[in-house]
């Protein structure tokens, strides 16, 4: 939701977390919450309405729970984008040729 107009003066409540997040990175195997081992703690000052948003976005019980599916997410995005910009320049260097057959995007 976006609101278009002036923002009066606003006091911004923060929250520490106490943060866990994965140390070991797999491809083939992505656990959504660490192990004991994989396991570091870490101290974030973040926007307490942006965790609980993402605690509805990624229906997670706890702040931890949520914080780690939005970094599991922003992981696999990383990914998806890096994996189509290489099929596109793979499609580039191929050197196919691309006509217009309906003649919409003639000059």
């Amino acid at each position: 939701m976006r609101i278009v107009g002036e923002w009066p003066e606003l006091d911004v409540m923060y929250t520490i977390v106490d943060f866990v997040y994965i140390l070991r990175y797999s491809d083939q195997e992505v656990n959504r919450m660490a192990s004991q081992r994989n396991r570091a703690h870490k101290h974030f000052r973040l926007d307490t309405a942006k965790i609980k948003r993402a605690q509805k976005v990624f229906r997670a019980k706890t702040e931890t729970e949520a914080i780690d599916r939005a970094l599991d997410f922003a992981i696999e995005e990383h990914e998806r984008n890096r994996i189509t910009s290489e099929a596109n320049e793979r499609f580039v260097r191929s050197g196919i040729e691309i006509r217009d057959v309906y003649g919409k995007l003639a000059d």
